[in-house]
């Protein structure tokens, strides 16, 4: 039999957007802002590392980071993610999703600092350092994920609650953006502070003792904003879903948001007692019924997407080195280097990355999740193959405007797309006390699917017939583009599973306020 929703629930899905939602915006999204920053600055500067700590000048090349020590620095924080992901949702559940909050953020501060304080300057120590402390970073990271979807989504009203999400996700576009920046603007003061000649001319000279601090304070900038938010993560109250339908205290929910809302809310004799009526958990049999479709569809859709998404975003700089738009490493410095692939990556993300992002806040609550995922799947496939099928006619030189243009085509769909999708939707479907846990799982399973990304196409993309130095022979680029193709393909298929939740209360979503006789009608 139905139940009556909480009148504190009513109050917060039908609340008129206002300053608290924005506030809530700025606090979640910065953490998505330093999450991004974190995880993709490393991209920019793998290079950088392995001149510094690779390089034989009696060799004619350039160092570079050796194929397990690549897949190690790239992908070592993914691994933490995806942990993180897994026990932080779990633990945001159990003890409340603000308890463990401000955690992850601390977590995500030390370690980012931690990791650009890297031990000496030999490579061994500081590589096994780096990767230490960025696991634990992707810890912290992963924690932001369940916890920040899962806050912004039992905060906001059911008209705008896409938005919003979308919005704290959305802040990982301008992180991505800013570390672009940053390692524009450190690379230019330290290139101009000390001069240093190509490597061609001179490969010691090229690097300088200088470019170890470089790629240290790139590493390290991005908790600035993250760290100011801090007091105001800690000053938010606990979400009222949180505090009347898994604690069970109506009262102190219902205090907690007419603070918030600036309204008196009255509950009715007996809400409380209604609110905590399910006990089923995720390995029960009505979980299944209800939500294992549900589940299914989130892990499928994000792990496919993943595969693609980190496979393109971590490995940019090899993708645009191949196709001639970074000169050849030995003609350039360190510095000079570095300065190119940030440069580029900016170009994407400006154009590509950026955009998608807000175009999914602008329309998410219009056009419905559903639709913009299966768009997006699909026009991630048709770029895809349009890059694959003439890669090697792009490549050469004077077609490059023709690849760049379309492979930001593909990161725009991606985020104006599942990208953004498939971290809204597991943070709306699931019930109250098992939102974080289902998130976390879903999210996670993505992060094996970047794990197998960023791994594999490192491998997979190599020549067939002249690999990198330390890497075998792999399909080649266009080969890999075509499999990646096929997966996004895949995702589409698997996105027919997902539910649409525009406009829909969460309770309705996740049949909370329905009996299991009634559950079937939904």
């Amino acid at each position: 039999m139905a139940t009556e929703q909480l009148n504190v629930l009513k109050a917060l899905d039908v609340a008129k957007t206002q300053l608290y939602h924005f506030k809530a915006v700025v606090i979640a999204g910065m953490g998505f802002f330093t999450d991004a920053y974190d995880l993709f600055c490393i991209a920019l500067v793998t290079k950088l590392l392995g001149r510094i700590y690779y390089t034989d000048p009696a060799l004619n090349e350039p160092g570079h980071l050796p194929a397990n020590v690549s897949a190690a620095v790239n992908g070592v924080a993914l691994c933490g993610t995806l942990a993180g992901q897994l026990f932080f949702g779990w633990l945001g559940d159990k003890l409340g999703r603000k308890s463990v909050y401000g955690f992850t953020l601390i977590l995500m501060v030390l370690c980012s600092i931690a990791s650009g304080l890297s031990f000496g300057h030999e490579a061994k120590g500081v590589m096994g350092t780096l990767c230490f402390f960025r696991f634990w970073l992707g810890f912290g990271v992963g924690g932001d994920y369940p916890l920040s979807a899962t806050i912004m989504s039992e905060y906001a009203n059911k008209k705008t609650r896409g938005t919003f999400i979308a919005a704290v996700f959305a802040m990982q576009g301008f992180g991505i953006l800013f570390g672009t920046i940053v390692t524009i603007i450190v690379s230019s003061a330290f290139r101009h502070a000390f001069p240093a000649p190509p490597f061609y001319i001179d490969a010691a000279a090229s690097i300088g003792p200088e470019a170890d601090y470089v790629w240290r304070i790139i590493v390290m900038f991005g908790t600035i904003p993250a760290a100011l938010t801090y007091y105001w993560r800690m000053k938010m109250p606990e979400t009222a879903r949180y505090t009347a339908l898994i604690a069970g205290n109506t009262k102190q929910a219902t205090s907690d948001m007419s603070k918030v809302l600036n309204k008196e809310i009255s509950e009715e004799a007996g809400q409380g007692e209604r609110a905590t009526g399910d006990t089923w958990g995720l390995f029960s049999r009505q979980f299944m019924k209800r939500h294992g479709v549900h589940l299914l569809a989130t892990t499928s859709t994000w792990f496919l997407l993943d595969v693609a998404f980190y496979s393109q975003n971590l490995f940019q700089k090899d993708i645009f080195t191949k196709i001639g738009w970074i000169p050849p490493a030995k003609t350039m410095n360190a510095l000079e280097e570095l300065y190119r692939i940030a440069r580029a990556q900016a170009l994407i993300a400006l154009c590509g990355t950026v955009p998608g992002y807000w175009f999914t806040v602008a329309f998410i609550d219009i056009i419905g999740r559903f639709w913009i995922q299966l768009m997006g799947f699909t026009m991630m496939t048709i770029f895809m193959l349009a890059i694959a099928i003439p890669y090697d006619y792009l490549v050469k030189p004077g077609n490059h405007t023709g690849f760049v243009v379309l492979y930001g085509l593909t990161f725009f769909f991606a985020n104006f797309g599942p990208n953004s999708t498939t971290f809204i939707v597991p943070a709306e479907i699931f019930p109250a006390r098992l939102r974080s846990t289902c998130h976390g799982i879903s999210a996670a399973t993505g992060k094996a699917g970047a794990i197998i990304g960023a791994f594999g196409f490192l491998y997979a993309s190599q020549d067939q017939k002249k690999p990198e130095t330390g890497y075998s022979r792999g399909i080649g680029m266009r080969n890999a583009l075509f499999v990646l193709a096929g997966t996004n393909f895949l995702g589409l298929l698997f996105s027919l599973l997902v539910p649409e939740s525009k406009g829909k209360s969460l309770e309705e979503l996740s049949k909370e306020n329905v009996g299991d006789d009634d559950a079937i009608l939904y």
